[in-house]
């Protein structure tokens, strides 16, 4: 699978070890920055690019999820959602990091990189690339409402 990375300043020690951890597990990893520590950074257009990315994969048909990290991962998650087509769901713990995937079909994952130890965050990365959508009727209703709101401005 591939797996679109981005981070900001407080996610940059997760993200260098998610990086060789990804790809040591065959997953092919594209970094989408930030290259250099900056604690002034500015971290939407890490993270758009990412989320972009990952739409654009997955209307090509290949296989791929995104994953942005931040300090809390609150702004990265927000910053992914503004991009068409993604759904970024912010995980804190392992049921949040699966029933993203299972029950919203998510395609990104926030992690606030100050919230976990290493260990932890990169469990729940796992979890959350480990997890299919159950694509059951109840959930595949919901995102389609959700999806038919962002094109029309109207649920119902």
């Amino acid at each position: 699978m591939r797996v679109h990375l981005a981070t900001d300043h407080a996610g940059m020690e997760l993200s260098a070890h998610l990086l060789t951890h990804l790809t040591a597990n065959g997953h092919d990893v594209v970094d989408h920055g930030p290259t250099a520590y900056d604690a002034e950074d500015d971290y939407p257009s890490f993270c758009i690019d990412a989320a972009e990315a990952v739409v654009s994969d997955l209307a090509a048909g290949r296989q791929a999820l995104g994953i942005v990290l931040g300090g809390s991962g609150n702004g990265e998650q927000i910053a992914a959602n503004k991009v068409h087509g993604v759904r970024a769901a912010l995980a804190w713990n392992l049921d949040t990091a699966r029933l993203a995937r299972q029950h919203n079909d998510a395609n990104v994952i926030a992690v606030g990189g100050r919230q976990h130890s290493v260990e932890e965050a990169t469990a729940l990365i796992d979890a959350f690339l480990a997890e299919p959508f159950s694509d059951a009727e109840r959930h595949r209703r919901r995102i389609a409402q959700i999806a038919r709101y962002e094109e029309t401005g109207s649920v119902a």
